[in-house]
């Protein structure tokens, strides 16, 4: 019988992990790499205040897609829970957030790995950003038109290996670390919101929640438990790698974080670093593109070859019309994309509560319902007022 219990224990175990290393796998991404400048910008305490209400908000959300998840069986996609509980209309605004919001994401990625591919080769061959950013779109795109799902399989292996290295640095050369380049930033009312888009951006994995859910399989219920270690593995994560590299470059420290640190680790070490952080992007960029390309091809009945040349060439296009600014695009889709899938997923759950009433507690009802409804009122504040400070520009 102990024996028994031992193994039931293993594989309960087992799931959980996984279940914890796809999320938050799909958590950590390429916003990331933005946190040390945004920190410079604002000082530490109020990016330690963005993660402390964020983290909240993102978490509760997740868990209330979580409770959807469990309790809606063989619904796979956001799209089809916005269906089910939204109709139609709730359906398509599901896509189109879905859509735009990968869209931004390859862009983001694309931007990101091109300026690390020039960092790697550049001395080499030379080249400017524009030859590398393509040599990454080509070889990306040759990888999601052949459907070559094997390299996204070591799309964690590779996030691993790169804050395997960082840590490593940060063992080896503790002595370039000064706390106190963490508060060189100052929270003025011009930037103070600067860190809301991109930090919803760098917590949101609500799109991997039903697939969680799968892998899971009859450990269902370690659920909410595998949402909240995730969200809080990456937020310990991105405060780590803040601290490692703003307190290594201080105000030299640049929009995509790793560019900076050639001056301080050496070139050995900035490109090992670098090598790992444009493998993390590629992969990412890759298993983002095969997605985008199966919701063109499956879900939108378009031809395979259209729906990935869709997939691939829009991010393209949009940064050679000027989108090249890491951080204004994932601030864009990170208060304004995932706003709305936020809100979607809180009107979702709005309707199943309504749904639940009779089964619920009065008093846990009620908080529920005022929680759903504040999340919504900062959602909304957030895609409105990423929209207005755009078009006042």
């Amino acid at each position: 019988m102990e024996f028994l219990k031992k193994i039931f224990f293993m594989k309960k175990l087992s799931s959980f992990l996984y279940g914890v290393s796809l999320l938050s796998g799909t958590i950590i991404g390429v916003g990331f790499f933005a946190l040390p400048y945004i920190t410079l910008k604002v000082g530490f305490w109020t990016i330690l205040f963005y993660f402390l209400i964020l983290g909240s908000l993102v978490l509760l959300i997740h868990l209330f897609f979580g409770e959807l998840a469990l309790e809606t069986p063989d619904l796979k996609r956001l799209p089809g829970f916005a269906k089910l509980y939204l109709g139609k209309r709730g359906e398509k605004m599901a896509f189109v957030a879905s859509i735009f919001g990968i869209f931004g994401s390859l862009l983001a990625y694309l931007i990101v790995g091109g300026e690390f591919l020039k960092e790697i080769f550049a001395p080499i061959f030379g080249g400017g950003d524009l030859i590398w950013t393509l040599v990454y779109f080509i070889l990306g795109s040759l990888l999601v038109f052949f459907d070559a799902k094997a390299i996204t399989k070591v799309e964690f292996f590779s996030l691993i290996g790169f804050f395997l290295v960082l840590i490593l640095l940060f063992l080896g050369a503790k002595d370039l670390i000064k706390t106190q380049n963490l508060f060189l930033g100052r929270a003025l009312p011009s930037n103070f919101f600067l860190p809301y888009g991109p930090i919803l951006f760098s917590l949101w994995g609500a799109s991997l929640i039903p697939e969680t859910e799968e892998v899971l399989s009859e450990n269902k219920r370690l659920l909410k438990k595998v949402i909240s270690v995730s969200i809080l593995i990456a937020i310990l994560i991105y405060l780590f790698f803040i601290y490692l590299i703003l307190g290594t470059c201080g105000n030299s420290t640049t929009k995509s974080a790793l560019l900076c640190i050639k001056d301080f680790w050496g070139e050995k070490i900035s490109l090992l670093t670098l090598f790992f952080g444009f493998l993390t992007t590629f992969t990412s960029f890759i298993a983002l593109g095969l997605t985008l390309k199966k919701v063109f091809w499956y879900d939108l009945k378009m031809p395979k070859n259209l729906a990935c040349g869709i997939s691939c060439f829009v991010p393209l296009i949009l940064f050679l019309l000027g989108f090249k600014d890491f951080i204004s695009i994932i601030s864009f889709i990170g208060a304004v994309m995932l706003g709305i899938e936020g809100i979607l997923i809180l009107m979702m759950y709005q309707k199943y509560l309504k749904a639940q009433s009779s089964k619920l507690k009065a008093q846990k009802l009620k908080l529920k319902i005022f929680l759903v409804y504040f999340l919504f009122l900062v959602l909304a504040l957030g895609v409105f007022g990423k929209i207005i400070s755009l078009i006042s520009k």
